[in-house]
């Protein structure tokens, strides 16, 4: 009957993409919130821009790191109860984040949350592959990604305003209650992935290098990866630059809102018209639009002019994010290849936020703020430029 409901036996219920994406809402309700204020909760310890990225930077080391150790594991052992697994240690570690003031505490929790971080984006990944049909794959990504970035659009008012009225322990807080009943609907929506391989790969370094002997794959390696150096500067950079300027800390929220909006409104668009017409056009007019963006944003001082400018650049985030992902299961041969190379493809994410992070760390030590923009334009413009290797 469609993508959110079906006709069983008689009786209409729910999809299985449909109860995934609802659970993905809540959990991203959750790390919406959660991102909104965690540059300003590291300045709380650090009290500097490059310290805080350079620790940021850190944990996405650990995340990168963790990614290639879960490879066979989640191999080897059924999805759906290790994404249950994840969900339970970001409950718990919400809530320490909530109430420690020790630094030490706070270093010990992080690493822990970012190596779980990992088992949750490549356990949530493959089982929207697994539930979905080939036809059906860029369209479910679409759907997921609608849900996601809806949670991402209203998380950050939520998080912008508690922060400002309450402070940032209150903002986990309320993550927590989001992650609980995550975990209760997942349980409850009996989503079972037990696609088992009986004999995994366990040299993931191998399976790293071999992940690049397909020039396809390497291809969508570095064109998915791209979005991350851009989320680095929107989520880390931006919020910073937001705290030490004459605007309230309510502030971030509005503006991660303002840059959630467009997505939520055309990436499901935007993913049928990859799916039908091919991916290249699109991850080159896409990387495009933030590259622009980004260099007109370096020649102004005004920082209302500036924020507005990034939202418009979502536009172009939108048309490369939900059709990413879609374009590397399309070079895949089976699922056995999902399972072995899915890892390997997730460490682009935390390989380019590592580089998001700590490259423009490094150059804040020596230069004014202003310069990441020409950082991230130059960035931007060398994806466009891989984004021409892509091959239908």
């Amino acid at each position: 009957m469609g993508v959110i409901v079906q006709k069983q036996r008689g009786v209409v219920g729910f999809t299985r993409i449909a109860k995934l994406s609802v659970v993905g809402f809540i959990v991203a309700m959750a790390t919406a919130m959660i991102d909104t204020v965690w540059a300003v909760y590291l300045d709380g310890f650090f009290h500097n821009v490059s310290y805080v990225g350079f620790f940021s930077g850190f944990l996405t080391l650990i995340a990168f790191v963790s990614l290639f150790a879960f490879v066979p594991v989640v191999e080897s052992h059924n999805k759906s109860r290790l994404y249950l697994l994840a969900l339970f240690v970001f409950l718990l570690s919400y809530f320490l984040f909530s109430v420690t003031k020790n630094v030490w505490v706070f270093v010990f929790v992080s690493i822990v949350y970012s190596i779980f971080a990992s088992l949750k984006l490549n356990t949530y990944g493959i089982i929207i592959r697994d539930i979905s049909t080939e036809h059906q794959l860029s369209r479910n990504e679409g759907v997921v990604y609608s849900f996601l970035n809806t949670a991402w659009v209203l998380g950050p008012l939520v998080a912008g305003y508690v922060l400002g009225a309450q402070g940032v322990s209150k903002v986990f807080i309320m993550s927590c209650i989001f992650i609980f009943s995550a975990i209760v609907l997942f349980k409850f929506s009996r989503i079972n992935d037990s696609n088992i391989s009986k004999k995994p790969d366990e040299n993931v370094i191998k399976n790293f290098l071999d992940f690049f002997k397909n020039r396809k794959r390497a291809v969508a390696y570095f064109v998915g990866g791209g979005m991350s150096l851009w989320w680095s500067l929107i989520y880390l950079y931006i919020p910073l630059m937001i705290e030490r300027s004459s605007l309230g800390v309510e502030w971030i929220g509005y503006f991660l809102f303002a840059i959630a909006f467009p997505l939520i409104l055309c990436e499901y668009l935007f993913s049928k018209i990859a799916a039908k017409r091919g991916y290249k056009k699109m991850f080159i007019l896409g990387y495009s639009i933030l590259a622009l963006c980004a260099l007109i944003s370096f020649f102004f001082t005004n920082i209302y002019f500036i924020l507005g400018m990034l939202a418009l650049a979502s536009f172009g985030a939108a048309m490369i994010e939900p059709t990413a992902e879609a374009y590397f299961f399309t070079v895949l041969k089976n699922k056995r290849e999902e399972a072995k190379y899915y890892g390997s493809y997730n460490t682009s994410l935390d390989l380019n936020l590592f580089v998001g992070k700590v490259i423009p760390a490094g150059f804040l030590l020596f230069f004014p703020f202003k310069s990441i923009f020409l950082i991230f334009g130059f960035m931007m413009i060398a994806m466009a430029f891989v984004s021409l290797k892509v091959r239908e």
